[in-house]
């Protein structure tokens, strides 16, 4: 299983970023997908996860509403969309794949099986 983070930039606030995860050696359908970030001296952090079927997506209180999370299953591609980019969202971003999590522990990072590498977001004020 291999995922493939890319996307991340610099940008000032307000600005906009599409973050993209090739997942490969995977049925991507079947697999729950996450985004984390994780700042400087803090730990890592619930962003955004998708459900299997992509008919449900959760979100963190800090990006609800400027964060969107999609995928492309024939692309086998998670995207996160990020508008209103504020400095907080400052951070390493991270895409994340489980098979056979449950609703509740979407947001626990150490549920998730799998993870890319790993893109930078900086954003400036």
């Amino acid at each position: 299983v291999q995922l493939q983070a890319s996307g991340g930039g610099s940008v000032q606030a307000g600005g906009s970023l599409r973050l993209s995860c090739v997942a490969s050696g995977i049925t991507f359908s079947n697999y729950v997908m996450g985004w984390f970030r994780q700042a400087p001296g803090k730990e890592r952090e619930f962003v955004a996860a998708s459900n299997r079927r992509s008919s449900n997506s959760h979100y963190a209180d800090s990006v609800k509403g400027r964060f969107t999370i999609s995928r492309d299953t024939a692309k086998n591609t998670l995207y996160l969309q990020m508008n209103s980019l504020e400095p907080e969202d400052t951070a390493v971003y991270y895409c994340a794949a489980d098979r056979s999590l449950m609703l509740s522990d979407f947001r626990v990072w150490s549920r998730y099986d799998y993870w890319g590498q790993g893109t930078q977001v900086t954003v400036s004020s």
